[in-house]
């Protein structure tokens, strides 16, 4: 038996010395602990690995002091059950680092039922306890954040019966505790299903079927009802998972209550409509006001430019002529600027950007100011540098204007005697600035920040200098639609140098550099031969007057009037005229309908029509041109641009 016993016995003895695993055995008689294995020696503590006995007191700083005392505990407890042992502990490696033991061991007792000893095995837990702790303070922090987003979760399974839905779904519809609400035999997705808002089922089924099968992002938003009655906005989102045959087995996401969110979008439309509302009224002030006062400078400024015509006056009565001119200008521009205003501030103002001859831009301006300038008896100077033939992206029109507005308050501004100079630079590549420089007052360094200030005239309203107020803002903002930028710098009692900064066309080496100037037709150059009848459908007295008297300037233009649509019609069908100037704002009938039957009668619809009204708005310019007006003309009467009209309309080819 010894014999059998030896062999057995050596293969054991090398099996608990070969394996990394820790063997333990615990007497209780004497208190001791056997050890065994290199398990022990892997860390970091010298024991024999044939077996070792240790104390249990010596043993006891291997091991963390909380876990030793309840190790200890639990010992004591086996004396009295003869239950297995298992327990997880923390313990100490030479260098101090911790370590969580398993400690696996079973009971042996004699027959008098007496624990004999306990003995097991010792595995190092320590990489799995971190992967557990790692993977519980993911879901704790998975668990933190769904509960600050009260995001409702819900998963579908392939395997699985149904939908489910968290608790927090639920109770975004109101149900505290779904539990007891939903007895019934249907599931719950039936439910889910049957609350929801018809409209939205079938869309919200299209794109749980599109991504089941497409994988095509599922990010919907539903109406489903509240157990009050009311309907709650959903934000469901979700991702499915798929096996090997491209079969979607599983999917999982997120309910989100957005009420709060659409109840907002739903303030800002109505706002947004609101607002556009008062736009439109405002528009329609505006228009209305522009009307009503263009009107009665059609016959202040109509009949000034007939007197200013007539070679007979005194040079007396011509200033006074002109000091009238000068006035209903003024007037005339400050509701051209007001107009601006509102076109820029509503996104109304048309910018046509294409490249512009910035050299020609600014010479037409200097001639247009140059009358006022000679006046005040200030000099103009233009220094352009090394860039005469510098191109810049912007629109020709609005680009003038601007600088008429730099000009005219350089001018208007300045000194009695004093310069305003034009310089061209380029501050950095690919950009072009037109400075415009004076030696007038200056801005005052506390009211600089009220350049660009709508009405804001800095105090100079107090005095004799004309303004809006308006000018500049208008001129910021075109520049700013335009890609550019407006500053200023100013010195009180020094003057102010104001630039406008525009992107370049990239290759302007290459553009022409002199482009034809259309010819300017000068005042009163009629070239209009022989005998012309023209129809004037209008019914302000005063305005047929006035263009009574233009007519009488010309002896082969003949004029005849009619005071409202009907009779006017009348008329260009029975002395067809040359030329019709229709009036938009006709009592009974207006001006686009009567422009419409003669557009359909054989014997009117070749005649020329003229539209002459105070309807002065984009949109008015427009809907004329669209309606198939041969020129649409406003009011105040412009009389050269008018003769202009005439020349184009009414000269035989």
């Amino acid at each position: 038996m010894i014999e059998t016993d030896k062999p057995q016995h050596q293969c054991y003895q090398r099996l608990l010395t070969s394996a990394s695993y820790g063997f333990w055995e615990w007497n209780p008689r004497d208190d001791s602990v056997l050890l065994s294995g290199a398990f022990w020696a892997d860390i970091g503590y010298y024991v024999d690995p044939e077996g070792q006995r240790f104390l249990v007191e010596d043993v006891a700083p291997f091991f963390h002091e909380g876990d030793w005392c309840a190790l200890l505990k639990s010992l004591a407890e086996l004396l009295e059950r003869g239950e297995n042992f298992q327990s997880q502990v923390r313990s100490f490696d030479s260098g101090g680092h911790q370590r969580w033991l398993y400690l696996d061991g079973s009971v042996a007792r004699n027959t008098d039922n007496e624990l004999v000893f306990v003995s097991g095995i010792a595995l190092d837990h320590t990489k799995r306890r971190e992967l557990e702790q790692q993977l519980q303070l993911s879901e704790e922090r998975h668990q933190r954040i769904l509960t600050a987003s009260n995001d409702g979760i819900w998963e579908w399974s392939r395997d699985s019966a149904g939908y489910h839905f968290s608790d927090k779904c639920w109770q975004q519809l109101g149900y505290g505790d779904p539990d007891s609400y939903f007895s019934s035999e249907r599931t719950r997705l039936e439910v889910w299903q049957s609350s929801m808002h018809p409209e939205d089922l079938e869309y919200l089924n299209g794109a749980l079927s599109a991504h089941l099968k497409n994988n095509t992002p599922y990010d919907i938003e539903f109406r489903i009802k509240h157990k009050q009655g009311h309907w709650v906005w959903i934000r469901a989102r979700g991702q499915a998972d798929f096996d090997a045959d491209g079969q979607a087995y599983r999917m999982s996401g997120t309910n989100m209550d957005i009420t709060h969110i659409k109840e907002a979008e739903g303030k800002v439309l109505l706002a947004k409509e609101e607002a556009e509302k008062a736009n439109q009224a405002k528009s329609e002030f505006l228009s209305s006001m522009s009307h009503e006062l263009r009107t009665p400078l059609n016959a202040i400024l109509g009949y000034a430019q007939l007197f200013g015509m007539d070679t007979n006056l005194s040079d007396s009565q011509q200033q006074s002529v002109r000091e009238i001119r000068k006035a209903g200008s003024h007037l005339l521009q400050l509701i051209s600027d007001v107009l601006d205003l509102s076109k820029v501030e509503s996104g109304q103002m048309s910018i046509s950007v294409e490249p512009v001859l910035a050299k020609r831009i600014v010479e037409e301006c200097l001639a247009l100011m140059q009358p006022l300038a000679e006046a005040k008896q200030i000099r103009i100077n233009l220094d352009v540098g090394a860039l005469p033939g510098v191109y810049v992206n912007a629109d020709a029109v609005r680009l003038k204007q601007a600088l008429l507005n730099l000009l005219s308050n350089a001018l208007k501004y300045n000194r009695e005697g004093g310069h305003v100079e034009v310089k061209f630079s380029q501050p950095a590549a690919g950009v072009l600035r037109l400075e415009v420089c004076d030696s007038g007052l200056g801005i005052p360094l506390g009211r600089q920040a009220e350049v660009f200030e709508p009405f804001n005239r800095l105090g100079a309203e107090g005095s004799s200098t004309e303004g809006s107020g308006v000018g500049l803002v208008i001129t910021k903002r075109l520049v700013e639609m335009m890609g550019g930028d407006l500053s200023f710098v100013s010195r009180e009692g020094e003057g102010s140098r104001f630039w406008v900064q525009l992107p370049q066309v990239a290759d302007w080496s290459a553009m022409e550099r002199e482009v034809p100037v259309q010819e300017v037709i000068s005042q009163g150059s009629l070239q209009v031969s022989g005998e012309k009848r023209i129809l004037y459908v209008e019914d302000n007295p005063s305005n047929t007057r006035l263009m009574e008297q233009v007519f009488r300037r010309f002896s082969n233009l003949h004029l005849e009037t009619a005071n409202e649509a009907f009779f006017g019609l009348y008329k260009a069908r029975t002395s067809s005229p040359d030329l019709i100037i229709l009036d938009i704002n006709l009592p009974g009938m207006d001006g686009y309908e009567a422009l419409s039957v003669l557009q359909r009668d054989p014997l009117t619809q070749a005649i020329p029509v003229i539209a002459l009204s105070a309807n002065a708005m984009p949109d008015d310019i427009a809907k004329g041109g669209k309606a198939g007006f041969a020129e649409y003309l406003t009011k105040p009467l412009d009389v050269e641009r008018l003769i202009a009209t005439f020349n184009r309309l009414l000269v035989e080819g």
